[in-house]
């Protein structure tokens, strides 16, 4: 049981994406950021992007970090959103399967132990992630409005969070799992 819990375990468990420093990712030796989009930058179904995110991918982008969005949500809500941000996405995901994930590898030309997955999600985004071998970033959701498949998922997801609190009360506190 151990075991299968360590696979939701993130490297890191942090407010929001604005606690994702770009010049500590670059320190780890990361070249890559793989990003879920609702609830991770921007509420659910938020069509526009503030500009404290532009500021953040731009963070991002100027000290050499590639980045791809990989969501699960359908191509009409992933792609203009994108499009507005100049970032290349990966939609109906279908995260936690790896094909989404070997996908936005590909895009942004790292390898697995190169790239950071940030995402609020432990089911689909750190699992997904933590499979791949990539370093996982847990943000906490920006809002509570979600799909209803989410909500349903969320209150298996509360308990996962209670067997691994521990965990991530040493992660809070600058330990990473090895």
């Amino acid at each position: 049981m151990e075991a299968v819990l360590r696979l939701f375990v993130p490297d890191a468990y942090v407010p929001s994406i604005y606690a994702v420093n770009a010049e500590a990712l670059v320190r780890k030796g990361l070249l890559g950021v793989v990003t879920d989009l609702d609830n991770t930058l921007v509420a659910w179904n938020e069509p526009e992007a503030p500009d404290k995110l532009v500021h953040w991918l731009d963070d991002l982008r100027d000290r050499g970090l590639k980045v791809c969005i990989v969501s699960n949500n359908k191509e009409v809500r992933v792609r203009p959103f994108a499009e507005q941000l100049n970032i290349p996405a990966v939609h109906e995901a279908g995260k936690p399967r790896m094909r989404a994930f070997m996908k936005a590898l590909e895009i942004t030309g790292t390898h697995p132990r190169q790239t950071a997955m940030i995402g609020d999600q432990l089911f689909t985004d750190i699992a997904g992630g933590n499979r791949m071998g990539m370093y996982t970033i847990l943000v906490v959701p920006i809002s509570d409005k979600e799909w209803v498949g989410t909500r349903v998922m969320r209150l298996f997801e509360r308990r996962v969070l209670r067997f691994i609190a521990p965990s991530l009360h040493r992660i809070s506190e600058g330990e990473h799992r090895g």
